[in-house]
Formats: structure tokens, sequence, C-alpha cells
């Protein structure tokens, strides 16, 4: 059932929803978070349609903020509020309003957004695109206990990185970084089945892919070794390549559906690695609403941190890695590091970044990770 209200308010709105709920035969309540979604028209329908989806799971009120331009200083200082109520099998599982906002009350949606949130219930901000530099201190993104961004929407993923990494605050969260959520428990699961010492790794995929960047952080931060990013045509990330003191690890994913995984000794076996939707996504994100932790350490650890460049300038920064350790044990990592080169330089969607990379500091010459604040 869809209620169209042109010119109105918080107030109207909030009786449309009775009104629906009861013309259906659903007046009970039963969500468990409001999502507030901040958007343009031009991306609506498929943020719209990724959350009705991800309702199934997590039943919520929707709320869709658009903020409409105003062609000419006349209409820029007209106010109005323009809302669709969507009650029953349109809106999913839950209700769904979409707010259109016009004039001077564009600058206000925060006004707007409060009275129609769910009482005692979480909320959740999710920004497809354009999301603000500091979303803790954007006027919706304050009323939210969990701010969703997504630095692959962004014209500069790289530079998004860093700008998240500046202004993170607890309840911050990536989807680049909920995309990478079964590699990661992929690569885990690899290393607890042999026991080895990781002496370096490369991560390979698209040259702005943000993914690629955050589990190359990932792997860098908690494994405390040299991590070399390296470009391959795609689609997404494609391949990680782990140098360990028993043999390599490897886990490769040519067509973003089936990858290999390559064990040491070990008969190499196919996984499932697909590509997911981004109503697969939002449904992770919205299992849990506390703070990242391990998001947030590896957002700190600087895109500017990873090694790149030839498998030459690898090896020898991960040698340096290795004799800055200490006298008695340098010798081993270091032979070791020698073999890096052919290792991580062959292969099937190997690539190498540009020259300029090969100036990047070498993980003996890299300041003290900056690790997230578990006492916010």
């Amino acid at each position: 059932m869809k209620i169209d209200l042109t010119d109105t308010t918080a107030s109207k709105i909030n009786k449309a929803l009775v009104k629906g709920r009861r013309a259906i035969g659903t007046p009970a309540v039963g969500m468990v978070l409001t999502l507030v979604i901040v958007t343009d028209e031009e991306n609506a329908y498929d943020a719209l349609k990724a959350a009705n989806d991800a309702s199934r799971e997590h039943p919520s009120r929707t709320l869709v903020v658009i903020k409409r331009v105003s062609r000419s200083p006349r209409d820029r200082t007209k106010s109005r509020l323009d809302a669709e109520v969507q009650v029953g099998a349109d809106a999913g599982t839950g209700e769904t309003i979409i707010l259109r906002l016009y004039g001077e009350v564009a600058d206000h949606a925060q006004s707007v957004v409060l009275p129609l949130l769910l009482p005692d219930a979480p909320v959740v901000v999710w920004w497809p695109v354009n999301a603000p530099l500091d979303p803790a201190r954007d006027p919706l993104g304050a009323l939210a206990q969990r701010r969703v961004t997504d630095s692959y929407a962004a014209e500069k993923p790289i530079d998004e990185l860093r700008a998240r990494a500046d202004n993170y605050e607890p309840g911050d969260t990536d989807l680049a970084w909920t995309r990478i959520t079964p590699w990661r428990s992929m690569l885990a699961a690899a290393l607890d089945q042999i026991d080895c010492e990781v002496i370096s790794a490369e991560v390979q995929g698209e040259q702005y892919n943000p993914s690629v960047e955050l589990l190359a952080m990932w792997l860098a931060d908690r494994l405390h070794v040299h991590v070399r990013r390296g470009v391959s045509a795609g689609p997404g990330l494609t391949e990680v390549r782990m140098l360990t003191s028993t043999g390599p690890i490897r886990l490769y994913r040519p067509a973003g559906g089936l990858a290999l995984l390559t064990l040491e000794d070990q008969p190499d076996r196919a996984v499932a690695l697909k590509r997911r939707e981004t109503a697969e996504l939002m449904a992770e994100e919205l299992r849990r609403l506390d703070p990242d932790d391990t998001y947030a350490s590896a957002l700190r650890f600087g895109v500017d941190r990873l090694g790149g460049g030839s498998s030459v300038g690898v090896a020898a920064a991960a040698t340096a890695s290795a004799a800055a350790s200490s006298a008695e044990t340098s010798a081993a990592p270091a032979s070791s590091a020698l073999a890096l080169a052919p290792a991580l330089g062959s292969g099937s969607g190997s690539g190498s970044t540009d020259d300029g990379d090969v100036d990047r500091p070498t993980p003996a010459q890299m300041p003290a990770v900056k690790k997230a604040d578990t006492q916010q």
C-alpha cells in the first residue's frame, strides 16, 4: 500500500503510517531498527531495493532522505516536504518512508527525520553515495549508533579511505570492508591449519578498489609483516599470496565466483567466494551494531604504508624488516625474503604498481601503528 503526501509534516506522516497499517490489518509494529538512507534521486531506487531485501532478515523502518536541488533562487526560499509512505508488500517486511526535501528544509533534514525514528530502537544511517567527510559529526549521522559509507562509490576511493581514517569514530563502517569478510575468514582459516610464521604477503586486485587496500592493511596490521599491493585486471579482489616459513599460501579468484586455495603439502581446493550484492552486505552490517575495532585498526594502518613497485623492491623491504628484528633471528627471515621476488612476482593475475611506489617506506622505517581506542 502506498500513500502520497504533498507539502506535508512529520505529524501527518506518522498518522499516514498508522492508517496504512490498519488498512492492511497489521497494526502491531515488529521492527528492530530504523535505517536512514541519505541519497539522491539517481541512486534512490537501487538503495531502497537493497534495503528492502535486507529487511527480510532485519525488519526495519526505512527512511529515504532525498534532498532535491532547487532550480532558481526563488525556489530555494520555499521549503516543502513531500513524502511517500509504503507499508505491506511494497515495503519488504517493514515500513518505508521516502522523504523529498525542497528549499531550506533540506539543510535541516535531522529535524524531519527525528520525529519518525522508532522509539527505543537503534538507528543506522547509510550513505550509498556522496558520504560526508566526517559521518559522526554530520547532523543525520549524529542520530545513529552505526554509520555506513561506501568508499567504492567515491570519485577517488583511496583519498576517501584516508579521510575515513582521519575522521574515524566508533560506529563508523564501510561496505568496502564488508566485501572482504569472506576473504578474511578464508585466510584466517588457512593459517589455522598450519603452524608457520608469515614472512610477507601480496594482495592483488583492481587499481582503484578500496577493498583491496583494506585487505592489505588488515594483513599488515594483524600479522606485522610487509604487504605488497599489486594491480590486476580484476574483477575486484583477485588474489592473496603469503610467503610463510613452511611454504607459500595462495588464495586466487580469477572470475569472481569460485576461488582456489593452495597450501603447501596439501591438495588444492576450490572454495566459494562470490561477489555479493549490496543487500547481502547491508544485511551483514545490520547484524552487529557495536564498534568494529578490527576495521578501525586496519583503517588507521594507512594506505601509504603498504608496499608496492617491483618484486625486487619488495624483497629488499622484507630483508630490511628482517634485519631490524634481532641479530639471532635475522638470518632465516632474510633468506626467505630473498625468495619473495619469484614467489610474489609470478603466476596468474600478477601485476605491479607504478614506479613511484618503490619509494614507500620499508617496515623498519614505518612509525608505530595507531590502534583503535577501545575505551570509547
